[in-house]
């Protein structure tokens, strides 16, 4: 397995997201539990199949791009759009927290910040989980330090380090769409459904004053690279806790609606984490 993921790392783009979409679909044609959670997030959300259906191609796309985004020493091309956001943020003398949900190529959103931003402002700040198993634990590894990038782990040491390394004026990462573990969360809206939502990145901002910078990093059609968009958070995150995850999570909602296609409709985002008593009667997708 180590030998075939090194293979897919040397592949072009243009054989890669074909397969990729071949194996989504497969993947969907073979998991009824997959393809119904698929749907059902989805139909939350306000969308039919139809107006969806790309993703379930984009999904492969992703599994089959990860192994060259985690080994290759080369980053495939990425167009930037709205850099402003972050040079105005650096400008400020403030560290700045990443937030993007699981959308499109969201592995290369912190790769290409680092790329462009390390030098300057310091390495990027990510939470890493080691992996499970034996053999895919040092690629992992390998995977999450690349060139600019500091991966702490999911510990309050983790969180400690990235409070420090946002407090000197750098940037940390996060996916706060994540499913986080029980009691490192709160159930907060999203698409109108309760979600067991991460506290995490509130509390970053919160006790340090950093400024939040969303992202969504596309696929181009016919496997042209990528397109990073970033912007500046709608207002100030609020001072209240609930309500600060609340206009995250709205945030997460405006970045997927954008590009509804490439979002992970798959993802569990409403599972109930174990031992914890649920806010609705509705099953969890």
């Amino acid at each position: 397995m180590s030998f075939f993921l090194r293979l897919l790392a040397v592949l072009p783009l243009w054989l890669l997201h074909p397969l990729g979409a071949a194996m989504g679909w497969l993947a969907f044609a073979l998991s009824p539990t997959y393809r119904r959670r698929f749907v059902a997030n989805a139909a939350v959300a306000g969308y039919g199949f139809a107006a969806v259906r790309a993703a379930v191609a984009h999904a492969g796309r992703m599994v089959a791009e990860t192994p060259r985004l985690w080994l290759s020493r080369r980053l495939p091309h990425c167009a930037v759009h709205g850099q402003e956001s972050v040079e105005q943020a650096w400008a400020a003398g403030r560290g700045i927290v990443f937030l993007t949900p699981h959308i499109g190529c969201f592995e290369l959103s912190v790769q290409e910040g680092a790329r462009r931003w390390a030098a300057e402002h310091g390495d990027f700040t990510i939470l890493y989980r080691p992996a499970r198993k034996a053999w895919l634990a040092p690629i992992v590894a390998q995977a999450r330090q690349r060139p600019g990038i500091q991966a702490v782990p999911t510990t309050l040491q983790g969180v400690r380090q990235m409070i420090k390394a946002l407090r000197q004026g750098r940037a940390v990462g996060l996916l706060p769409d994540q499913v986080p573990p029980q009691g490192l969360g709160l159930w907060a809206p999203f698409f109108g459904r309760d979600a067991y939502t991460m506290t995490l990145a509130a509390r970053l901002v919160q006790q340090t004053g950093a400024a939040v910078v969303l992202a969504r990093c596309e696929r181009l059609p016919w496997a042209r690279g990528y397109a990073l968009y970033l912007q500046t958070l709608a207002e100030p995150l609020a001072s209240d806790l609930p309500t600060a995850v609340g206009q995250i999570n709205g945030a997460m909602e405006q970045l997927i609606r954008a590009c509804p296609q490439q979002y992970l409709w798959g993802y569990g985002r409403y599972k109930q984490p174990r031992g914890l008593a649920a806010r609705q009667q509705e099953p969890a997708a």
